[in-house]
């Protein structure tokens, strides 16, 4: 088992349920996959730094999960497809033991 972290930025246009829904479905998927959540980190909407279509701000989520070494990649293709998730990034921690 590896330690990620994963952070997603949710369309901030949409309505609360709709930005619930979509965080619902990741933390799904990473169980799915064999993940186990340690912690959610919710920083709400944020200014973007550069426009990504045409939406100048989003709504920050981080995952920090402990997983095995196909869940990113399983997870991932599955949020690729994700209109509402506008963009993502899973990361190794190894500076954690």
């Amino acid at each position: 088992m590896h330690k990620y972290e994963m952070g997603i930025i949710i369309n901030s246009q949409l309505e609360e349920e709709a930005i619930q829904a979509e965080q619902e479905l990741v933390t799904e998927l990473i169980t799915r996959f064999g993940g186990v959540i340690e912690k959610v980190d919710v920083w709400g909407r944020r200014k973007l730094a550069y426009e990504i279509q045409k939406m100048g701000e989003g709504f920050y989520v981080f995952f920090y999960v402990d997983g095995p070494p196909t869940m990113p990649r399983e997870v991932e293709s599955r949020i690729n497809i994700r209109e509402n998730i506008i963009r993502h990034l899973i990361i190794r921690r190894d500076d954690i033991a």
